[in-house]
C-alpha cells in the first residue's frame, strides 16, 4: 500500500493521487484527538459560557481568555519549544483553531491574530534575540500582538504603503510616521507588526511596542459583525523604533508579509469549518423544533435539501483543509527550529503551498457564507432577530472573504502562482497542457458508465482536470503575458481549479474510508461525494463554456465547444434522493457527524 506522499504545490492539477497518499480527518492520531478534545472543552467552559459577555468588546475578558489559552499551550502551537511554544504539528494547530471557533467570534479574531499574523512574522523572520524577547511572552499572552499592514488608502495594494520610516542621524533608530487602519486587537495590543517604507521605496517590517512615545490608537470601529473584537486605527507620530526591531531585512518586508499571509489564509480554513459546524447544528436543531403545517420543518424536502447542502460543503472544506495541513507538516519535517535559518526554510516550505492556502481560504470562507445564509433562511423571521444565533453568525461571517487578502485577490493569485511555478520548472504544467490538447484530437468518450463504487466520480475528477488544462491553455495561447489583464477569465479558471481540489479531496477521503471500514460504514460519505462531484462537474463545464466564449467566436468557438462536449459527457445522478438520504442521517443527531473524534 502506498504511503502519504509529499505532492508539490499545485501538483493535484496534473496528477491523480491515490487515497493512501493523502491525509484525511479519519487519520487523526491519538495525540491530535486529545488536543482537539482539550480545545473543545476550553471552548465550552470558557467561551460558550461567557458568550453574552463577549458580544461587545471587553478588553479584560479577552486578555484573561488569551492567558488561559496560553496556559494550555494553544497560543504557542506554531512556535518552537525553545522559544516558549508548544511546537505542535500543523494538523494539531488547525484542530485547535477549529474547535475554538465553536465559541465567541470576537475572541476568535483576537486568538487568530495572536497565533497567526501577530506572531508568525517573528517566528519565521525574527532574529534569535527578537524570538527570545517576544515569543515566550506572546505564547503566554503576557503581551498581546497585532498586525498593522492595512492603511486608509491601501488595502489590497499593501506594498504602496504611505507610512514612512527614516533612519536617525546617529543610526540607532527609525523614525516612524503614518496611520494603519482596521487593526484587530489594536485596543489592547502591546505589540504591532508594522510595515513602512524606508527611503521611500524600501518596504520594511518592524516590531513596534505600544509603550513607546508617539504610538496611539483611534476609537473602536463600529463594525457590521465581530462586535466582540477590537478594531481600531493605529497612529504613529515620530515613533523611535530601535534598529534592532527591524524584522527581517530592510527592503524585504514584502517577503515577511506574503509568507505570513500564506499561513494566515490557510489558518482561516479550519476556523471557518469550526464556525460552520456550530451554526449548522443550530440550524438543524431549530428545524426539528419548528412546526409548520402540522409537522417539523425538517420533514419538508426543501429544508432537507438545505441541510444536505450545508453538510456537503463542510465535508469538502474539512477534507481540503486537513489534506493541506498534512502537506505542510511533511514539507516542514526535518527543519531544526534552533538553527538561524529555520524561519527562512519554514517560510520557503510554506510558500510552495501558497496555491493550496489561497484555495482553502476562498473555498472555506464562501462555504461559511453559504452555511450561515441557509441557517438564516431555516430560522425564517427569527433568523433576522438578534436573540437567535443565525443573525450574529451571518454578520460575523462576512469579513472572512475580505481579510487575509480578498477572495478576488486570491483568485488572481491562484493562476499567477501556477504560471510562476510552471515558468520556474517547479511544475511541468505547460507540457501537460500541450499533451492534453493533443490527446483531445483523438479522444473518444466511453459510451458506457464506469462500474464500481465512485468509479464514475473518479472519471469526472479526471475529466475536470483536462477541462481546466484546456481552458487555461486556450487563455494563455491567446493573451500570453497579457493574461494578467483579463481578470474575469482568470477568476473563472481559478474557480475550476478550486473545484478540482475540492472534488479530489472529497473523493480521496471517502475512498480511503471505504478501504479502511467498508462501503456500509461509508454510505453517507459516498452519497456526499457523489452529490458534490456531480454538481461541481456541471459548474466546471459551465465555467469552461464561458471561458471559451470569451476567447473565441465563430468556427473556432464551435470547435472548442465540441471538444468540451466530448470531455463533459456525463449522465447526472439523482441528487434529490441522495440529498434526502444525507439529511435523514443528520437530522436525528442535529450535528455534523461525518468526523469522529
Amino acid at each position: 500500500m502506498a504511503k502519504e506522499k509529499l505532492f508539490k504545490g499545485g501538483e493535484f492539477l496534473i496528477t491523480d493521487a491515490l487515497p493512501e497518499e493523502v491525509f484525511t480527518p479519519e487519520d487523526y492520531s491519538k495525540e491530535q484527538r486529545l488536543v482537539a478534545q482539550s480545545a473543545e472543552e476550553f471552548c465550552t467552559k470558557e467561551l460558550v459560557a461567557k458568550m453574552e459577555q463577549l458580544r461587545e468588546v471587553n478588553y479584560p475578558l479577552l486578555k484573561e481568555l488569551l492567558v488561559k489559552a496560553g496556559e494550555l499551550g494553544f497560543l504557542g502551537a506554531d512556535m518552537p519549544e525553545v522559544f516558549g511554544g508548544s511546537e505542535l504539528d500543523k494538523v494539531s494547530s488547525m484542530l485547535i483553531g477549529e474547535k475554538l471557533c465553536g465559541g465567541a467570534s470576537g475572541f476568535m479574531a483576537s486568538y487568530g491574530v495572536q497565533t497567526g499574523i501577530g506572531s508568525l512574522p517573528i517566528v519565521l523572520f525574527g532574529s534569535p534575540e527578537q524570538k527570545t524577547k517576544y515569543l515566550p511572552r506572546i505564547a503566554s499572552a503576557e503581551i498581546v500582538a497585532a498586525y498593522a499592514l492595512t492603511e486608509p488608502g491601501h488595502g489590497s495594494d499593501a506594498l504602496g504603503a504611505e507610512t514612512r520610516a527614516v533612519l536617525s542621524e546617529d543610526g540607532k533608530y527609525y523614525i516612524l510616521n503614518g496611520t494603519k487602519q482596521f487593526i484587530t486587537n489594536a485596543g489592547f495590543a502591546d505589540l504591532f507588526i508594522t510595515y513602512a517604507q524606508v527611503d521611500e521605496t524600501k518596504f520594511t517590517s518592524f516590531i513596534v511596542e505600544r509603550q513607546w512615545d508617539g504610538v496611539s490608537v483611534d476609537e473602536e470601529e463600529k463594525k457590521m459583525g465581530m462586535h466582540g473584537s477590537s478594531t481600531r486605527a493605529v497612529i504613529y507620530q515620530n515613533v523611535k523604533v530601535p534598529v534592532e526591531n527591524v524584522l527581517g531585512e530592510v527592503g524585504k518586508g514584502h517577503i515577511v508579509a506574503l509568507n505570513t499571509l500564506n499561513v494566515g489564509r490557510f489558518k482561516i480554513a479550519p476556523m471557518v469549518v469550526g464556525s460552520a459546524k456550530t451554526i449548522f447544528s443550530e440550524a438543524v436543531k431549530y428545524s426539528k423544533g419548528r412546526v409548520q403545517f402540522g409537522k417539523p420543518i425538517c420533514e419538508f424536502g426543501l429544508i432537507k435539501q438545505k441541510i444536505a447542502d450545508m453538510l456537503i460543503k463542510i465535508y469538502a472544506t474539512e477534507s481540503m483543509a486537513y489534506r493541506t495541513a498534512h502537506l505542510l507538516d511533511m514539507a516542514l519535517e526535518g527543519i531544526d527550529p534552533t538553527k538561524p535559518d529555520a524561519g527562512a526554510k519554514t517560510g520557503e516550505a510554506i510558500r510552495k503551498y501558497a496555491l493550496e492556502c489561497s484555495i482553502n481560504k476562498v473555498f472555506g470562507t464562501e462555504m461559511l457564507d453559504f452555511v450561515v445564509d441557509e441557517c438564516v433562511q431555516i430560522f425564517g423571521g427569527y433568523g433576522y432577530i438578534q436573540d437567535y444565533p443565525a443573525e450574529g453568525a451571518y454578520r460575523d461571517s462576512r469579513i472572512n472573504r475580505i481579510w487575509e487578502g480578498t477572495n478576488e485577490i486570491n483568485r488572481m493569485l491562484i493562476v499567477d502562482m501556477l504560471m510562476r511555478a510552471a515558468m520556474k520548472g517547479e511544475l511541468p504544467l505547460l507540457p501537460v497542457i500541450q499533451q492534453a490538447t493533443q490527446d483531445l484530437l483523438t479522444f473518444r468518450p466511453e459510451m458506457s458508465e464506469p462500474e464500481g463504487t465512485l468509479e464514475k466520480e473518479k472519471k469526472l475528477v479526471s475529466m475536470t482536470k483536462k477541462i481546466a488544462l484546456l481552458a487555461a491553455g486556450a487563455a494563455v495561447q491567446k493573451y500570453m503575458e497579457k493574461l494578467a489583464g483579463q481578470q474575469e477569465i482568470i477568476a473563472m479558471i481559478s474557480d475550476i481549479i478550486i473545484e478540482i481540489f475540492a472534488m479530489e479531496s472529497t473523493l480521496l477521503r471517502t475512498l480511503k474510508k471505504i478501504q479502511k471500514e467498508g462501503e456500509e460504514k461509508a454510505e453517507i460519505q459516498i452519497a456526499v461525494t457523489r452529490v458534490y462531484i456531480n454538481d461541481a462537474f456541471a459548474k466546471a463545464e459551465w465555467l469552461a463554456k464561458q471561458i471559451f466564449a470569451s476567447l473565441a467566436e465563430g468556427e473556432e468557438l464551435r470547435t472548442q465547444l465540441m471538444a468540451l462536449k466530448r470531455l463533459a459527457r456525463n449522465t447526472p445522478v439523482n441528487t434529490v434522493v441522495l440529498r434526502r438520504r444525507i439529511a435523514d442521517s443528520v437530522i436525528p443527531l442535529a450535528r455534523y457527524h461525518l468526523t469522529k473524534m
